[in-house]
């Protein structure tokens, strides 16, 4: 006999002698076979879903007569009809009683059902039996006069059969069969099985569950009109072990599709946020409130207003992991102070309109990463949110098509309508710092028009000078060969101190123009590039004003007597420094080191420094005011070595005009 080939009815019925005990011993005894075992062959007989089957109302019909439901039921026609039912009923009645028989009866039904889905399977083989089942259970219930029901009765001998054991199980599949509707249902929605894992395996399950349903219907058909007497019992087993198994992938499945679910609506927020408050609630906040729910830290402090802080403000949207995350918390830590300092406003925007707020990655959260995770939180300056569960915006934060976090932190920069203004403002905060406020990338785009036209002539001017964006480098020059020698030597010093070591602070200086062995011409080529831009009196956009300040206050620098430096952080300039006050500053660090891990970076302990030394020297070398009575008008320069100014003529007064600002001499 083969199966998979559509068997017959006929071909089934048991053939005599030698044949027949050599196809018995073919036969599988189902209680030998494994779950895989059964998985293999039970796929096997499955062709299609293309048969209708009317499942809402069979089940009625079933449930009536198993459960004593009350279910309406439709007048419309049947499906399957009366013939296929009434067929496999006849199969079930004529099966032997032996185990091996009982699995070739349940593989004839599935091959007989092959092209209808594996609810209508299990359904069906129920509804089979139910003919029977529900002929005796009506004859059994009514006690009445009348002589027909009283001649079936006694003609199906209803009082001298003893069918508990066959309610019991055909209660337990009609049951069952809520499981297997349940698992129909969640496959015909079409679920994505990587959003919906546990859907592959409920099906691996549902064949099993199947499988042992019309098994068992089999059995209890045969014991029901007296053909054998199986142990129910262990057909409820081995049901109810397959249905253990697919109860707890249905589970995990609701699980599943309820996040898919809340996926949906957490996107369709994303995408359309009303506000910030509500995008940063897609986020961070279940759609159902659990016992734990998120909460917001400022440092160690709870927030008691909790997402409402953030309302009507520009968020820096921190994301990362727990590990090596130091430099990043230190960077925003230096940002929360700078965004505290003057000015309160630039280009439109208010610097206290802008918050910081931490979500921290964790795959799973465990006693560790929770100690971890509060360690760093009570380092910070900024906001942070504690929630020690999977987030329910973790699918939005990792899409690439949003949010785009992998491994490496990102820190995207919201505006108060919860939309994007930049994808990842670390980049431009890096780079360039506070400079870079409001921290778009048209902001890192203007700092580097506006620095670029200088380093390409620095790099011109000093070959071998490398640029790197962790390291601190001074670049300096002037005509005083005295203060470029001791200048370099307390660079020198301060490049290997102690402290700046411990800080893996990286410090490189080049003299402007030096790194060539011959003699060349590059410093002055350097001055003729900075006139050159001067000259160009294109400068419209905000940008190049800016520009015109730097080119000012490079000839303010150049025409120090004692020499001038640069400082940068990679490509960012910080600060354009005088001879006499950065000389000071440098020669003295003993006086500010602590500042530089204080203040959480070395270019704003120097500048906080600097300024003071400048002031310093400012009141003691005043710019002074010459009259004269001559009718000449002469050339008279600023005696402050600091500046070294012509002065201008005002009347007959010479003063000098001094600069109010770094970028104004």
């Amino acid at each position: 006999m083969a199966l998979s080939n559509g068997t017959s009815t006929t071909a089934l019925i048991p053939q005599s002698g030698t044949a027949s005990i050599q196809h018995r011993a073919s036969l599988p005894n189902p209680f030998d076979l494994t779950d895989d075992q059964i998985l293999d062959i039970v796929y096997l007989a499955h062709l299609n879903d293309d048969e209708i089957c009317d499942t809402d109302n069979l089940y009625n019909l079933v449930s009536n007569i198993a459960l004593r439901s009350q279910s309406l039921i439709s007048a419309s026609s049947l499906k399957p009809e009366f013939v296929t039912l009434k067929l496999i009923s006849c199969q079930m009645i004529s099966t032997r009683a032996a185990a091996h028989c009982v699995h070739q009866t349940t593989m004839w039904i599935l091959q007989h059902l092959k092209c209808y889905s594996w609810d209508a399977k299990a359904l069906i083989a129920i509804a089979a039996l139910s003919l029977e089942y529900g002929s005796f259970v009506h004859l059994s219930q009514f006690q009445t006069n009348d002589v027909l029901v009283n001649s079936l009765r006694q003609l199906n001998q209803v009082q001298s059969r003893n069918v508990s054991a066959v309610a019991e199980l055909v209660s337990y599949t009609v049951t069952v069969f809520q499981q297997i509707k349940e698992w129909a249902r969640y496959a015909a929605d079409g679920y994505d099985p990587e959003d919906v894992p546990d859907l592959t395996e409920a099906f691996q399950a549902i064949l099993v569950v199947v499988y042992w349903t019309i098994a068992a219907t089999v059995s209890s058909t045969g014991n029901l009109v007296g053909v054998s007497s199986y142990k129910l019992s262990e057909y409820r087993f081995r049901l109810s072990a397959a249905v253990e198994k697919l109860t707890t992938h249905l589970g995990n499945c609701s699980v599943q599709i309820g996040n898919v679910r809340d996926y949906v609506i957490i996107r369709n927020i994303y995408d359309r946020p009303k506000d910030i408050v509500d995008f940063l609630k897609a986020l961070i906040y279940p759609q159902q409130k659990g016992p734990e729910n998120p909460k917001i830290f400022q440092g160690s402090n709870l927030v008691t207003k909790g997402i409402e802080v953030f309302r009507l403000k520009h968020v820096l949207l921190f994301i990362s992991g727990l590990d090596s995350v130091e430099d990043e918390i230190s960077l925003l830590n230096s940002m929360y102070d700078r965004l505290q300092e003057d000015p309160k406003e630039a280009k439109g925007f208010k610097k206290e309109d802008f918050k910081i707020l931490w979500i921290p990655i964790v795959e799973e959260w465990n006693e560790g990463s929770r100690e971890h995770f509060k360690a760093l939180k009570s380092g910070i300056k900024f906001y942070a949110v504690e929630y020690f569960n999977e987030l329910p915006g973790l699918k939005i934060i990792k899409d690439r098509e949003r949010l785009n976090f992998e491994i490496q932190p990102i820190a995207p920069l919201l505006s108060p309508r919860g939309a994007i203004m930049n994808e990842n403002a670390l980049e431009v905060i890096f780079e360039w710092g506070i400079e870079a406020f409001p921290f778009r990338k048209i902001d890192g785009e203007e700092l580097t028009l506006k620095w670029k036209w200088l380093w390409d002539l620095i790099l011109k001017a000093t070959p071998g000078l490398q640029v790197k964006e962790n390291r601190y480098i001074f670049i300096y020059g002037g005509s005083n060969s005295a203060w470029i020698q001791n200048f370099t030597h307390e660079l020198s010093r301060i490049k290997m101190n102690e402290s700046i070591q411990r800080a893996d602070i990286i410090i490189e200086y080049y003299q402007l123009g030096k790194g060539k062995s011959e003699p060349n011409n590059s410093v002055p080529s350097f001055w003729i590039g900075v006139e050159r831009k001067k000259q160009n009196k294109k400068h419209q956009e905000a940008v190049d004003c800016e520009i015109q300040k730097i080119v000012k206050c490079l000839f303010c620098l150049k025409r120090d007597p004692q020499g001038w430096a640069i400082l940068s952080k990679g490509h960012n300039i910080k600060h354009l420094c005088h001879g006499q006050a950065v000389y000071q500053t440098v020669a003295e660090f003993q006086n500010w080191k602590g500042k530089v891990f204080e203040r959480e970076g070395f270019d704003i302990a120097f500048k906080e420094y600097y300024d003071a030394k400048e002031k310093e020297i400012s009141a003691i070398q005043p710019c002074e005011d010459y009259t004269s009575t001559s009718s000449v008008i002469a050339t008279i320069t600023c005696p402050n070595p600091t500046c070294g100014r012509v002065m201008e003529v005002s009347s007959v007064n010479y003063k000098c005009c001094h600069r109010d600002d770094a970028l104004n001499c």
